[in-house]
């Protein structure tokens, strides 16, 4: 495995991009007519969004779509110096080959300061005739309203379960791995649709074992099992605050993980635990007490031995 997955098998034309087949139909139309606006794309990391925008250039451009694209990440060159002199000097040239226009990618955008946005906007008023842009965002309201308003917006989803099997079980036959129907399972449940993520913790897994099972994934990913968390829950309301409380810090110690991320794995186990429905709201406002705390510098071990406590008095109240 000398390639890293995630490059080796980003598609290559529209056909093959799984997951977003709203998106894709209505962009495929617009390179058909060569006739592109300025686009937006956002949503969560990992959905397809930089894979769309290079598939985009390589239909456009065909051979020549590396002389034709810029592209650049906003979260590393993201001040107005970047805009005026790179992005502009880019622009304002005509395009190589019978093309109309040459495309601009700025991934990350939202991460551009306010200033570097505004003249972002001035940029791509003047150079529409010779090019266009692609921008990508995980938060649209991260961009000012006048980039909004001189783009097409695209929203893209996180990947469902059967597109992710897909990607998975292509990436099974060319790498000549196994995985059993639990890792699978596990790889979604631990990516929850980022295919960018999926691939990364699919190809260390593949390093350590060419067979692969659930236990490896959840090792590899840095995640406990949702059994463990829920069997951790179920002590605690049974008023077994110390079996509880020790049991939650071997996981912790299995798996290193840290106490915002098992707050974030309580929060999802809570809904399936057997008390009522106002007490699992109540016991998810305690996750959100928690983790505002830990964000704030709080003692990790005190906080969750305080939201354990409150699962402690949940179970006795039932």
């Amino acid at each position: 495995m000398t390639a890293i997955w995630t490059e080796k098998y980003r598609p290559q034309s529209f056909s093959e991009i799984k997951g977003q087949k709203e998106v894709v139909s209505k962009v495929e139309a617009l390179v058909k007519q060569q006739n592109l606006p300025h686009l937006l794309f956002t949503g969560p990391a990992g959905t397809g969004k930089t894979t769309l925008s290079l598939v985009i250039a390589k239909q456009l451009f065909k051979d020549q779509w590396k002389a034709n694209l810029l592209e650049l990440n906003a979260s590393d060159e993201r001040g107005i110096d970047i805009i005026r002199h790179k992005v502009k000097d880019f622009a304002r040239t005509k395009a190589i080959g019978n093309v109309p226009f040459k495309i601009i990618y700025l991934d990350e955008c939202d991460a551009l300061t306010k200033e570097a946005q505004q003249a972002l906007r001035r940029t791509m008023e003047n150079y529409t005739q010779t090019c266009r842009f692609i921008l990508s965002a995980n938060y649209s309201s991260k961009i000012i309203d006048p980039i909004q308003s001189r783009c097409a917006i695209f929203r893209f989803r996180p990947l469902e379960k059967k597109d992710m099997f897909v990607i998975i079980e292509k990436i099974e036959k060319d790498e000549k791995i196994h995985l059993s129907d639990k890792a699978k399972e596990a790889l979604y449940e631990v990516c929850g649709g980022d295919c960018r993520k999926m691939e990364n913790i699919l190809q260390s897994c593949a390093a350590m074992e060419k067979k692969i099972d659930e236990e490896l994934v959840f090792s590899m990913a840095s995640v406990a099992r949702p059994q463990d968390i829920k069997n951790v829950l179920n002590l605690a309301l049974k008023n077994k605050f110390i079996e509880a409380r020790n049991e939650l810090l071997n996981i912790m110690l299995k798996y290193g993980l840290s106490g915002d991320d098992i707050i974030k794995q309580v929060q999802k186990e809570i809904l399936d635990l057997d008390i009522g429905g106002r007490k699992k709201m109540e016991l998810i406002a305690y996750c959100g007490e928690a983790e505002f705390r830990l964000s704030e510098g709080s003692d990790e071990f005190i906080q969750l031995e305080a939201l354990l406590s409150k699962f402690v008095l949940a179970g006795s109240e039932k």
